[in-house]
């Protein structure tokens, strides 16, 4: 069983995000060395209390292969030790989010993404920047832990983030039991599966390529931004009638499907946008704490998109 993502292509082709990681300098950025050590079985209790560290030492237990040396998933803010009164999942952790934390009395914020601006969540470029010093500050001054679980939720069996949108989308029937991500459906026109798509995943507006009235029924979902040569080595390898990702180099994929689509291939393509290609992760891990951190009030807050359409 195989599953497309951001962290898990199972193409030979350049994870772009690794390419940024690797040649990037982190030395003085807020990511700090994995603070995982050997992963506990399960919740440890310290009375009635939970700790940061307990609580993200007990999601790595139940990730294949974890905990990992080389991850981007480290607190971004704040100490391991904070007992934790009230928990956040987002996407990304926005001021808007952080201030609505603060609102609801609660002290750990989990996301997806980054915090401060890039994969690696490397500030020295930052040095001296209004916006980064109000957000490092409002996180100090209330004394808020931010965690990023990427790499950790998309290693979970089935990926965390693509099952739960999949199943938000109501796919999960229709896919293919060894690529998960390869959706087959009664023929739809094109036009109608992007309303279908806006419909369930709450989109205002999607940008697409490709004949509204193509029909389509091989579906290709990688959610995220999986890079350029990743979409389309999964489009030349698996054939789909359209592929639906999160987003795009538009110098790479879209100049890609655009030539397709002239010399005559049944192929289009539809971006969603990263948040909404992946928000139902953070809707994963508030279940997640649900189940495993019942005596803690979790939220999911939806940081919205950062973009408006006209």
């Amino acid at each position: 069983m195989k599953y497309l993502s951001e962290h898990n292509f199972n193409f030979p082709f350049l994870n772009r995000r690794k390419f940024i990681k690797n040649t990037v300098t982190t030395a003085g950025a807020v990511l700090a060395a994995p603070l995982i050590g050997k992963a506990s079985s399960g919740p440890v209790k310290q009375g009635d209390n939970y700790t940061v560290r307990q609580i993200m030492d007990s999601f790595i237990s139940g990730v294949p292969g974890g905990p990992l040396s080389d991850t981007v998933d480290t607190l971004k803010a704040g100490r391991p030790d904070t007992i934790v009164k009230g928990i956040v999942t987002s996407m990304f952790p926005t001021i808007a989010v952080i201030r609505k934390t603060i609102d609801l009395g609660a002290n750990f914020i989990i996301v997806h993404e980054p915090t401060f601006y890039s994969h690696t969540d490397n500030v020295l470029w930052l040095n001296g920047d209004p916006v980064y010093n109000y957000k490092e500050d409002l996180l100090n001054q209330h004394e808020i832990a931010i965690w990023r679980n990427h790499d950790y939720i998309h290693r979970v069996v089935p990926d965390g983030v693509t099952s739960a949108v999949l199943a938000q989308l109501d796919w999960k029937k229709y896919s293919d039991p060894t690529v998960i991500n390869l959706i087959t459906l009664a023929p739809v026109t094109l036009k109608d599966l992007i309303g279908y798509t806006k419909q369930k995943l709450n989109i205002e507006m999607v940008r697409y390529i490709g004949n509204p009235e193509q029909s389509c029924s091989r579906v290709l979902f990688i959610p995220g931004a999986a890079g350029g040569q990743t979409q389309v080595g999964a489009i030349r390898k698996l054939k789909p009638d359209v592929l639906i990702c999160g987003e795009i180099s538009e110098w790479e994929t879209a100049e890609y499907v655009r030539d397709a689509v002239a010399m005559g291939e049944n192929i289009s393509l539809i971006v969603l946008g990263h948040i909404a290609s992946e928000e139902a992760g953070s809707q994963y891990m508030l279940n997640w704490l649900a189940k495993n951190f019942p005596s803690i009030k979790a939220t999911h807050l939806n940081c919205g998109n950062s973009l408006s359409f006209l």
